[in-house]
């Protein structure tokens, strides 16, 4: 009897722990430059523990499952099917770096439906354990429109809040203010460029998968073996068993993979098979690409702040459905300036983490631009009232507070800037 109501025990004193966290937070921070960036952490943590790590949503594989041998990860924790019904059962699409191969389908990395259902899901039935009753074109058109809503309400928030990447980078620059190093950053120019390229890269990949799908879609193989669709389609491809191109390079992937099999949520001995090919693929989940990837991200994470959030095409998304025209006007999460109010002392430029300018160079109004992740830093660092707030529907959710009168340690305060 116990056993059928322990879920929901479990996620109600997650739930308690989770609220009594936060309002220990703003309750307690005595450093008014650093509640909101803790209230942040906090936030990031949890979210990784119930949702990518799979601690606290279940139930986990079955022993019938497919993904069975890989570990106690709740692969079969269909969300989507239970909001969706059997239109779509791979998970909520979200615009969040969470790998779909070691994490599940509880939230989807929605760059993985995208491709997958490019190839090799666009026409055929059965997915990984899961049965499709729509073609590719209507589980793409579903992807795209949960992203656009999500965007539409949260924006990059989900980059700044909610990505497990984003966390990972955040302790990278938690580690490099320990050994004292001073972070670096791009010429404005670059740091435009990088955010440019995010468009490229995303469209590189997905042309990939078209290209992978031609057969099936156009009727003309342009890559010799890609005529199988389905899992038989993963046999396919440039190389056997990968054949959505990002998920080759993506550095969560392999982090998610190597983070699981430390907490013992995957099993080494499975994901430690070695099959050679031209990438070298360990276990049919890392390959040489991804793990060096991740080595090079990590190191430019360390000395540039949030360096992949700088590139990635997931994030590009996001700041497409949230901070162009005509998404911009109706987006719900918003920056906010009173030029009235601020002195252009520039500390809102310095301390972003991603080297958004906007909230310095524009006037006033929505500052809201692509790069920003609504993370806000240069809310929580402005000393003046109200200069710039985070809006939510149109209601105030966090602004600037003049923390140089209410703080008397100014000196020490001062020295965050840098930061």
């Amino acid at each position: 009897m116990f056993g059928d109501y322990y879920p929901s025990i479990v996620l109600l004193i997650y739930a308690i722990v989770i609220v009594g966290g936060i309002i220990l937070i703003l309750k307690l921070s005595r450093d008014k430059t650093r509640k909101i960036s803790s209230l942040r952490l906090f936030v990031q943590i949890v979210a990784l523990i119930a949702i990518f790590m799979g601690l606290i949503i279940g139930p986990f594989n079955q022993p019938n499952s497919l993904f069975y041998p890989l570990g106690t990860s709740p692969r079969d924790r269909l969300i989507g099917a239970d909001i969706l019904g059997n239109q779509f059962p791979d998970g909520i699409s979200l615009p969040i770096l969470a790998c779909y191969y070691p994490n599940g389908r509880t939230v989807t990395c929605a760059l993985w439906q995208l491709q997958a259902y490019i190839f090799p899901f666009w026409d055929y039935p059965r997915g990984y354990e899961v049965i499709y009753s729509t073609s590719g074109l209507e589980k793409i058109a579903i992807v795209i429109g949960m992203l656009v809503v999500a965007s539409l309400l949260l924006g990059r928030f989900f980059c700044g809040w909610l990505c497990p990447f984003g966390l990972y980078q955040d302790i990278l620059t938690r580690i490099r203010k320990l050994v004292r190093r001073r972070h670096l950053n791009f010429s404005d120019k670059t740091s435009i460029k990088l955010g440019q390229s995010r468009y490229i890269i995303i469209a590189v990949f997905l042309i990939l998968s078209f290209i992978f799908a031609s057969y099936t879609i156009f009727g003309t193989e342009i890559i010799p073996g890609t005529k199988l669709g389905g899992p038989q389609g993963t046999e396919a491809g440039i190389v056997s068993n990968i054949n959505e191109p990002f998920c080759l390079i993506c550095p969560m992937r392999p982090l998610c993979i190597l983070g699981e099999t430390g907490i013992g949520q995957m099993n080494y001995s499975y994901i430690s098979q070695i099959v050679y090919g031209p990438f070298w693929i360990s276990g049919f989940y890392l390959t040489s690409i991804n793990l060096a990837v991740l080595v090079a991200v990590t190191i430019l994470a360390f000395a540039y702040r949030r360096f992949w959030c700088r590139i990635c095409p997931l994030g590009s998304l996001t700041a497409l459905f949230s901070s162009f025209t005509p998404f911009k006007q109706i987006a719900l999460t918003k920056l906010q300036k009173d030029e009235h109010k601020c002195t252009k002392c520039g500390v809102c430029k310095r301390v972003c983490p991603t080297q958004a300018t906007a909230m310095y160079e524009q006037k006033g109004g929505d500052v809201t631009e692509s790069r920003c992740m609504l993370c806000a830093r240069c809310v929580e660092i402005c000393p003046y009232e109200g200069a710039l707030k985070l809006d939510f529907a149109g209601k105030t959710m966090l602004k600037s507070r003049n923390w140089l009168q209410e703080d008397k340690s100014i000196d020490k305060n001062a020295s965050n800037f840098s930061h």
